[in-house]
């Protein structure tokens, strides 16, 4: 076991891998964790997240090891920012991260190895069997809620997004400033990384839960939990409004545009007027003064409504960041149509923004709700146009979208 274990060392030294293990009054799992992960590789980072029992003690019998320790317990998130930053700075292009409580197996070390000769540039999550009798049950439903809104936020499917075993690229992660402290990091950086195009894998892997009677956590399941949410609430937010949204614009070329019109408008069996109305809610809610839930809202109502909720989206984009201020002087100056204000004077400039028109915002207010019925008005009216001649000739359709 242990000559097959050593074999490991050279690979770690050759491919600029540390494991990074992070504690907090773990003294009974610590010392056997060290030891088993010293089989493997002498490259070994282990944070003391401020413990107050004998950790201190078993760490200073270790002297092939580096350590960061600080006073204070920070939260786990917190200690594997120090460990990761301190990884990059020692000059490593990988870590792997294990926790001290002794749930996760040494021996399945090699397979991040393994599968980093795959997948060299990306984050590798240990997935862990959550369907095992030992599961606590508010591990497993944390298991699934996590998994799901991550594939909301990035649009990836990964089996385990809360495993603590896992392989990072240390490059991309040093360019990122992460902001949680807690057991939500690890939620964070995955969700971030992926954003960055960073790739997200994983590989199976065993793991162990002690009995209840016996078993140490410092997971508090009311107030983390309560974190998590918080956290996967603002990034379903921010997925929403900014990244979605540029990854459809970075999306766009002729070839895609092409399709979209091809089967959202061409080859869609609604009625003309079914498709303008889409439209004309997408555009208006693009307009309308309610940054940050436009799409919600519009996706709301067409449900509502049971328009075609893909056309809905795509218009709702209009207010994609490039547009804001655009859409924000059109909106201000059709306000001063209707209502007498400070006749605030505004020369249109990429700077526009609602700072600048806040001392005349009922202006703005009753302009964008205006400015979002007239454009609607006036592309719906284009749009049921040109569909009721292209639809009635399949073979200039097709000219249309190929030219």
């Amino acid at each position: 076991m242990l000559e097959a274990a050593g074999k490991y060392k050279e690979v770690f030294e050759q491919r600029k891998c540390c494991v990074i293990i992070p504690t907090y009054n773990n003294e009974k799992t610590l010392d056997s964790v060290i030891k088993g992960v010293l089989e493997y590789t002498n490259q070994v980072i282990v944070v003391n997240d401020g413990s107050t029992d004998s950790t201190s003690q078993i760490l200073s019998t270790f002297t092939n090891i580096d350590i960061v320790s600080y006073s204070k317990n920070k939260g786990k998130g917190f200690a594997l920012r120090k460990g990761l930053r301190f990884a990059w700075e020692k000059g490593y292009k990988y870590a792997i991260t294990i926790d001290s409580d002794g749930q996760h197996y040494v021996t399945d070390l090699p397979k991040f190895l393994e599968k980093l000769n795959e997948s060299p540039n990306a984050i590798i999550i240990g997935s862990r069997n959550m369907d095992q009798s030992s599961v606590p049950g508010k591990s497993s439903f944390g298991h699934k809620f996590s998994n799901f809104w991550f594939k909301f936020e990035t649009g990836i499917s990964s089996p385990d997004t809360q495993s603590g075993f896992r392989l990072y690229p240390l490059e991309p992660l040093s360019r990122m400033i992460f902001f949680t402290r807690k057991y939500e990091f690890e939620i964070e950086v995955i969700v971030r990384a992926a954003w960055k195009g960073v790739e997200v894998t994983s590989v199976p892997i065993q793991v162990y839960y002690a009995p209840k009677e016996t078993r140490v956590s410092h997971f508090r399941p009311f107030r983390d939990f309560t974190r998590v949410s918080i956290l996967n609430t603002i990034l379903v937010f921010y997925a929403l409004l900014v990244v979605k949204p540029f990854k459809f614009i970075r999306s766009l070329n002729r070839k895609n545009i092409q399709e979209f019109y091809r089967k959202q408008i061409l080859q869609n069996e609604e009625p003309n007027h079914k498709i303008v109305f889409a439209l004309m809610l997408g555009l208006f809610m693009g307009v309308a003064p309610v940054w940050g839930y436009q799409m919600l809202i519009a996706f709301g109502i067409a449900h509502l409504l049971k328009l075609n909720k893909v056309i809905v989206i795509v218009a709702s984009n209009i207010s994609i960041p490039p547009m804001i201020p655009i859409i924000l002087f059109a909106s201000f100056k059709t306000g001063g149509l209707f209502i007498e204000a400070d006749k605030l004077s505004i020369i249109y400039s990429s700077d526009i923004s609602l700072n600048m028109i806040k001392d005349n915002l009922l202006q703005y207010l009753l302009g964008s709700l205006a400015f979002g019925v007239i454009l609607a008005i006036t592309i719906g009216i284009i749009s049921y146009l040109l569909l009721t001649f292209f639809r009635k000739n399949p073979q200039l359709q097709e000219e249309f979208v190929n030219h």
